[in-house]
């Protein structure tokens, strides 16, 4: 009579377990439904990684091509006055930073204003140098000067963007 209250108590031991870790998979499971239901309304997923990822990519093109350097190197008002080369310049990144103006939903918000200061301070720094020009200055005259502004320490405002434009896309790679 003792074997059989042991034997039954080793059954019901088995029986237990396996309940218990049937349990316990279902948990697991429906904890795996519930995670994936919560970044899918939180909007986490490769498709929304990917946009992030193709915005980044945009702003970074914008602020490589807004420096100063690389702004004079594209712009083709060489052989005319400064004030047609100052016109071409602010259009210039006027015209970049409207194009991508969209990609700010993508972003962070310190990312974007980043982006915003860069396209205000290039203008701002391109305004006050063609302003110390006499009016009959060249556009090689206001390219020399913007240039030469350019060469200073921290003068280039694009290369804290893209650091942070860098450290956004890490994040959204994680």
């Amino acid at each position: 009579m003792i074997f059989l209250v042991e034997f039954n108590f080793r059954y019901v031991e088995v029986a237990v377990l396996l309940i218990l870790l049937s349990v316990l998979g279902i948990l697991l499971f429906e904890f795996r439904n519930m995670k994936e239901l919560i970044r899918e309304r939180l909007g986490i997923n490769n498709e929304t990684a990917k946009l992030k990822l193709q915005a980044l990519e945009r702003l970074t093109v914008f602020a490589e091509r807004s420096g100063l350097k690389n702004l004079i190197g594209r712009v083709d008002s060489m052989n005319t006055s400064s004030a047609s080369l100052h016109a071409s310049l602010v259009e210039t990144l006027k015209t970049e930073y409207e194009y991508n103006v969209s990609q700010q939903i993508y972003v962070s918000p310190e990312v974007w204003h980043a982006v915003t200061r860069l396209k205000d301070q290039n203008i701002y720094i391109i305004n006050q140098i063609a302003g110390t020009l006499p009016p009959q200055a060249t556009a090689l005259d206001l390219g020399k000067r913007i240039l030469e502004y350019s060469m200073n320490k921290d003068a280039e405002l694009n290369v804290i963007v893209l650091d942070a434009l860098r450290y956004e896309a890490s994040k959204v790679i994680e």
